[in-house]
């Protein structure tokens, strides 16, 4: 930090299991990344090359290799997985992992029906491989997943080996976790809450207002995803309570 405040709320330190920032790159350019990294580096935990963004990313190793430079871990979007799984191409995934020595993959099932065994042996075959994220929840609006449901879809893909299971917003944070108007579906989040810990998941919450709801309902260190870029530092002003919206939050007075 550039100087002193009292009464700042304590963040965890990376690399940390709580308190993450998943940056979502949709495209961004080598130059981008560069600028991106050199202002929200510290800020950024992971970040995910957005859906199947990586078939047609220009200079992929290279913007690979930007990051691992600046120590932040990169995985492929799950619908990228997705793509693979429902063209028979599963070991050609296990096989793309390895081409570009990545460390994290997500499972997910949000534009293809997949049994909940096979989605669970999907996660336990890539955990002897990679560190594994599990996304929860579909693409489609109409589609209503109940609470006790979400409850143990999560449950069974902590204990099939994913490291973090994520609440599906997509990037528009207007599905799953949200109404299509961007409201968060409270009584869904706390239902979750009962069960499955906080620090097991990451909320997707691209926009602002529901990054205050998640910091205001779990404190600064809650797990955050698909942030754009140029929110990241945004973002940690929320955490901190140096944004209009968390101003009062963290204060003792």
């Amino acid at each position: 930090m550039n100087y002193t405040l009292t009464q700042i709320p304590d963040r965890t330190a990376k690399p940390r299991q709580s308190g993450l920032t998943m940056v979502m790159d949709k495209g961004l350019s080598l130059r981008q990344v560069e600028d991106f990294l050199s202002t929200s580096a510290e800020y950024t935990d992971i970040v995910k090359l957005g859906w199947a963004t990586s078939f047609v990313t220009p200079q992929l190793d290279e913007k690979l290799a930007i990051y691992e430079s600046a120590g932040i871990p990169v995985y492929f979007g799950g619908t990228l997985f997705e793509a693979f799984v429902v063209r028979n191409q599963f070991d050609d995934y296990r096989r793309l992992l390895d081409r570009y020595n990545l460390k994290y993959a997500e499972v997910s099932d949000g534009s293809i029906e997949m049994p909940q065994d096979e989605k669970c042996e999907y996660i336990r075959t890539l955990a002897q491989q990679v560190t594994v994220l599990s996304e929860v929840g579909s693409k489609d609006e109409a589609k209503i997943i109940p609470p006790y449901k979400w409850i143990k879809l999560m449950q069974a893909e902590l204990e099939a080996g994913a490291w973090k299971v994520i609440g599906e917003a997509r990037e528009g944070g207007n599905v799953g976790l949200f109404r299509s108007s961007g409201e968060v579906r409270q009584g869904l989040v706390e239902e979750i809450l009962t069960q499955v810990p906080s620090e097991s998941i990451i909320w997707e919450a691209p926009q602002k207002a529901q990054q205050v709801w998640f910091v205001k309902l779990l404190g600064a260190n809650v797990n955050l995803g698909n942030i754009a870029p140029h929110e990241t530092i945004p973002l940690e002003t929320i955490r901190l309570g140096l944004r209009g919206d968390t101003f009062t939050h963290f204060l003792n007075t």
